[in-house]
């Protein structure tokens, strides 16, 4: 059975940090890319970063480039984004992603999603 499952998200004030993790089981996954989407009330769920299975390839979107840093641990099927010097328009449910071909910003293009984690910050 495959499962995505995030952890870390929570409450954090402007400046602050936070780091996410993303346990996956039930499929091999040193053959998917991993992607964290991010859905803020209101708003379309948009790609964050992306990271490939075997080189560490990453990908981020200009708002989170310098802030966020993706990583994986192939031993632990662990992926994290970690966050540093949060702003309020980063609050959001990130989700994790996973596919087998490539990295993309689509939604629709991953097959197996978790079911998310709050990230707020305010102050």
């Amino acid at each position: 059975q495959v499962q995505l499952v995030e952890s870390g998200g929570g409450l954090v004030q402007p400046g602050g940090s936070l780091r996410l993790s993303c346990a996956a089981s039930g499929f091999s996954f040193d053959y998917y890319h991993i992607g964290w989407f991010r859905q803020a009330p209101g708003k379309e769920r948009e790609g964050v970063s992306c990271i490939s299975p075997s080189d560490g390839r990453s990908y981020y979107i200009d708002s989170v480039k310098g802030r966020f840093t993706i990583s994986r641990d192939n031993a632990k099927n662990t992926v994290y984004l970690q966050m540093d010097s949060l702003e309020p328009e980063d609050t959001a449910v990130y989700y994790c992603a996973a596919r087998p071909w490539s990295c993309s910003p689509a939604p629709n293009r991953y097959a197996y999603w978790g079911p998310g984690a709050q990230v707020t910050v305010s102050s």
